[in-house]
């Protein structure tokens, strides 16, 4: 990793807040999507779309492809970790839960990752990472209290009878696979190129979700989607997978794993703050207070505001 530590400069700050604007449509495309097609089938469509979006590009770097089944291995290792898993999870959860919620639970990413890097050694389990992300969840559950109420949390409505509660632990484990592909990335893909690990991760998905799909949904008996599903399936590729990989990749290499995976409290904040200056939206006293808590809790991860406490010292993690 070209990272010497555990702190965030201003570029990757800037390319987490681009992810997450990325990354946050992914799960309003996803609502509009799954109004037509089944869950696998989108999950295919997006891999497929996204790689057939990244080839002309990389073909204009000149980047060649991998050579033989141990060229390829780590890349169809990560597409698993980091694309057929957890889009799987979350897209299938998604029929179960509704998607703040689905946001909610993604935002345990960085947790699971922490985690993940300790129990392998990678990285040092330090208490002000564990306290930050913790103080991180608590912001976006505030920020979706209200929403969630009404949506049945406190409720009847939001019980495991009617199979929320595999909807939470399909989220929750798309956020387990999501720490596991870090540290698989970390390990064996530092040395790859974004644009390149980006490409070859989304095909090796796209033959994997092939399969999956077509043993258990047979998408070519489906039929045709509207226009508007087909938009939200080009967004879905295009910009929260395409593009955002190139940007996860990079700021993977620059930053490290647990950095990067911050992205995930930062998502429901761009969501807000988009449907404020986009649409028009109203933003709420506890979304503001949501928001100040996540901002508290990723200055408190990022370490250097504890340096002007007096005698406060942070560890050095090593790249």
């Amino acid at each position: 990793m070209t990272a010497n530590d555990d702190r965030i400069d201003a570029r990757d700050w800037s390319l987490l807040a681009v992810l997450s604007v990325l990354w946050g449509g992914s799960f309003f495309f996803n609502g509009v999507v799954l109004k037509e097609l089944p869950p696998l089938t989108v999950v295919l469509l997006r891999v497929a779309l996204a790689a057939m979006i990244l080839l002309p590009v990389l073909r204009a770097y000149q980047i060649r492809f991998p050579v033989g089944l141990s060229g390829w291995k780590p890349f169809f290792a990560i597409a698993l970790l980091n694309n057929v898993l957890p889009f799987s999870l979350i897209v299938i959860g998604q029929t179960y839960i509704p998607s703040g919620l689905a946001s909610i639970l993604n935002a345990t990413t960085p947790l699971f990752t922490v985690l993940v890097m300790a129990a392998a050694g990678d990285e040092k389990l330090y208490a002000r990472r564990v306290v930050g992300i913790v103080t991180g969840l608590i912001g976006v559950i505030i920020l979706h209290g209200q929403d969630l109420h009404g949506q049945g949390v406190h409720g009847q409505d939001l019980g495991f009878q009617s199979g929320e509660g595999v909807g939470i632990l399909l989220c929750l484990a798309a956020a387990f696979s999501y720490g596991l592909s870090a540290l698989y990335a970390r390990r064996k893909l530092s040395n790859s190129p974004p644009l390149a690990t980006a490409t070859f991760q989304l095909l090796a998905s796209a033959l994997m979700m092939t399969i999956v799909a077509a043993v258990f949904e047979r998408p070519w008996q489906l039929a045709m989607p509207g226009v508007t599903t087909w938009l939200a399936m080009f967004g879905l590729s295009a910009l929260s997978t395409a593009l955002a990989y190139i940007v996860f990749f990079q700021i993977l290499r620059r930053s490290g794993s647990t950095n990067v995976m911050l992205v995930t409290l930062l998502i429901p904040v761009t969501a807000i703050l988009l449907g404020y200056l986009v649409l028009g939206e109203s933003i709420s006293r506890r979304e503001i207070i949501g928001a100040l808590v996540i901002g508290s809790a990723l200055l408190l991860m990022d370490g250097r505001v504890l340096k002007l406490i007096p005698g406060f010292s942070i560890p050095k993690t090593n790249p």
